[in-house]
């Protein structure tokens, strides 16, 4: 794969550069003004000319940096030179991303009408179905659902797709969405250009050779993973056991910021919440096993500002744009040091600043250690006074009694549900298993006997 690499190591300024100069028609620099963006990013800067030429990009910036603009109004500008249906796909390896990006689109895309459709898991595929029939110019999706509705949505087909992003590249072709990606790629025209844009990049070429791109651009606004220089980052070493009282201490010294805790488990990010929330603070949960809805939700409340505390699994990590987050927390440390890159990244996006602190116990040092060779910098600690925090122990200790049982009640409950909905299941499944068999035997006239008895 020949590729053409664009470095731009951010040693002295760039003159200002309006959107405009790049090539953006009036009606597109009009929506970029509206939603205050004032000029384009570093990002923007590099890859928008090249999309517009037609050349095939691959896009590395650190996040928060503005990568989604930097396909969205390429595409936005094609769609209107070449006004089609089913013009433009993006994948992304997350739920929560695919609205967001919709989000962007509808805004940059209002005055021209353009018309999204996101498909996600976790949410009803006839309602989606119905929204494909109104063939959408852009369709958002991630990789599993969008092959369920190439496979069972009649009439739905992308032969004629004009461009394919892929948001979070790196995750999508180094994760489990191996057999989807496949699946898609056979579908939709090689006549069509590819953008490919992260944070992070795997270095295995073949995987970006088999989502066959044609002589692609690179733009690397950063040399070396990075984070944003206006991100203060902080770590803090304590024993595991003390973790929740200097959580606790950490919320009310910082009282009035905006947080996001990172979890490594689901269990983790639901203990935390009700923690948190039976000592008086605003934390809602996010997490995969939560339905569709109560995560959208989640995240409603948390941009709105009723909440003032996300606390999340990797789930809510990557490419999630909420401006007013103040800090970080990594309150479970990542065992990817990339993900540290994009857990922070939620923080000090668009040229505003913010903080960051990881919780590092003593098993884990090596993991630490890990993330300051990838980012190139030995973070300073963030100083507590240990007899400050330990006022809180008896506080916290309570409070944990108390959420021990109220999860113990949740995984009964949960249990018990799943036992009856066995239950319930257990006829229809016996039922089916031998209508199956009696086919398998080529004695199908017996079936309806069979099934009225």
């Amino acid at each position: 794969m020949e590729s053409k690499q664009i470095e731009n190591t951010g040693d002295g300024k760039n003159e200002k550069v309006t959107w405009k100069d790049l090539g953006i028609v009036d009606t597109l620099c009009k929506a970029c003004h509206d939603l205050k963006w004032e000029e384009p990013t570093r990002i923007q800067q590099e890859a928008i000319p090249l999309t517009l030429e037609g050349k095939d990009v691959i896009g590395l910036a650190e996040t928060g940096s503005g990568k989604t603009a930097a396909f969205a109004l390429p595409m936005l500008q094609a769609l209107l030179e070449n006004p089609q249906r089913y013009f433009g796909l993006i994948l992304t390896p997350t739920r929560e991303l695919a609205f967001q990006i919709s989000e962007q689109f509808e805004a940059l895309g209002s005055s021209i009408g353009v018309k999204c459709a996101v498909l996600v898991g976790g949410m009803d595929m006839s309602a989606q179905a119905l929204l494909l029939s109104k063939k959408p110019h852009i369709i958002i999706a991630t990789p599993g659902r969008l092959v369920d509705h190439l496979e069972n949505t009649k009439g739905f087909s992308l032969r004629n797709l004009k461009f394919l992003v892929m948001d979070e590249a790196d995750r999508i072709l180094n994760m489990d969405f191996e057999v989807e990606v496949d699946k898609i790629l056979r579908v939709i025209p090689r006549e069509r250009r590819t953008l490919l844009f992260s944070a992070t990049m795997t270095k295995k070429v073949q995987k970006l050779q088999r989502a066959s791109l044609r002589n692609p651009v690179k733009v690397e606004v950063s040399t070396k993973y990075q984070t944003v220089e206006k991100l203060q980052q902080y770590y803090i070493f304590i024993p595991v056991k003390f973790k929740d009282v200097y959580l606790v201490h950490i919320l009310n010294e910082l009282a009035g910021n905006s947080f996001m805790i990172f979890c490594a488990t689901c269990n983790n990010t639901v203990r935390t919440a009700l923690l948190l929330r039976h000592l008086g603070f605003t934390a809602v949960p996010l997490h995969g096993q939560m339905s569709q809805n109560k995560r959208i939700a989640a995240l409603t409340k948390f941009k709105a500002k009723s909440r003032s505390i996300l606390i999340s699994t990797d789930v809510a990590s990557r490419g999630l744009d909420i401006p007013h987050v103040d800090i970080v927390i990594n309150f479970d440390i990542p065992t990817h040091s990339k993900d540290y890159i994009h857990r922070v990244g939620r923080t000090a996006r668009a040229g505003r600043s913010g903080r960051s602190i990881t919780f590092v116990t003593q098993y884990d040092v090596e993991l630490y250690q890990r993330i300051e060779q990838l980012i190139s910098k030995q973070l300073p600690l963030w100083h507590t006074e240990e007899e400050e925090v330990m006022l809180l122990q008896e506080r916290v200790t309570e409070a944990q009694r108390i959420v021990k049982m109220e999860v113990k009640d949740i995984e009964d409950s949960k249990r018990s549900n799943k036992r009856k909905r066995r239950d319930n299941e257990d006829d229809t499944e016996q039922s089916i298993g031998v209508r199956k068999r009696i086919k398998g035997n080529g004695k199908k006239k017996n079936v309806a006997r069979v099934m009225r008895r």
